[in-house]
């Protein structure tokens, strides 16, 4: 039986795999995946949402009401060692995507009340890119739009690179509680992908008191979703696991608590 919380992608056509809050049953969160063929394009308005577009793989025009922004992106695989290109899109804003390279994109959403924040691109250059970990729980992680930038309401995106047999967002950490300055609640998606593609990882997600508590076999372009709990993930020997993470809450600030029964492998709580 497959988990509830675990979204399968679909293995061919134009949208991999699409999460709505109506979906996950939670407020903030929303989450599209996207391959697009050379010269094939995609439009949208974001509505009463804000928007973090990031180039996964590939090369992509983005054109926001007559503003045209081209040649974002220069990976061929999410598994490059050279930080994403993105774009923050306001509410409100009619835009279009068209593929001058055969891409992957993801779109990254929560919903935008306030006074907007402009239009930009998030520069690859200045995004914070850190090793966290040690031993066999190294992994290797990229801010892309982070709690401390100021550039979004609601939204948080990262990227983090997982080698072959290392653990992630490990110990296990959780944010769902929101009691700032200890901890604050933010749903969270993990987009995964696989290297070999033929690969397979796992995620275990759940409640100190095991209300909830489930384990997902994860595969190429697989979602699963975090609306609370511990979320832990293990990458098996021979395959390099990578997943964008996208998180919102009532609050855009990121503060996590470890699971205290795993708490004693650290000197301090480690960050994703």
């Amino acid at each position: 039986m497959v988990s509830p919380l675990l979204v399968k992608a679909a293995p061919h056509g134009r949208e991999i795999v699409n999460v709505t809050p109506e979906r996950a049953g939670w407020t903030y969160v929303g989450f599209r995946a996207l391959r697009l063929a050379t010269g094939e394009t995609e439009s949208l308005n974001t509505g009463d949402k804000e928007l973090c577009l990031v180039v996964l793989s590939g090369t992509v025009d983005v054109t926001v009401q007559g503003q045209r922004f081209a040649g974002l992106g220069v990976r061929d695989s999410v598994f490059d060692d050279v930080a994403p290109a993105a774009i923050y899109v306001p509410p409100g804003q009619a835009l279009s995507v068209a593929a001058t390279r055969s891409a992957e994109i993801a779109l990254c959403t929560a919903p935008a009340t306030q006074a907007p924040r402009p239009l930009r691109v998030i520069d690859p250059a200045g995004m914070r890119r850190s090793v966290r970990g040690t031993g066999s729980n190294t992994r290797y992680v990229c801010d892309i739009l982070p709690h401390d930038d100021p550039g979004a309401e609601h939204l948080l995106v990262v990227e983090v690179t997982t080698p072959a047999g290392h653990s992630s967002s490990y110990p296990p950490h959780k944010h769902d509680s929101e009691t700032p300055p200890t901890e604050t609640q933010l749903e969270e998606t993990y987009y995964h992908r696989l290297n070999p593609p033929q690969g397979f990882a796992f995620q275990r997600v759940y409640t100190d008191d095991r209300s909830l508590d489930e384990a997902c076999a994860v595969e190429d372009h697989d979602v699963v979703m975090v609306p609370r709990g511990y979320h832990p993930v293990v990458a098996p020997h021979g395959y390099a696991l990578y997943y964008l993470n996208v998180m919102a809450g009532p609050q855009r600030f990121w503060v996590f608590r470890n699971d205290p029964a795993h708490e004693w492998m650290i000197a301090k709580p480690p960050a994703v």
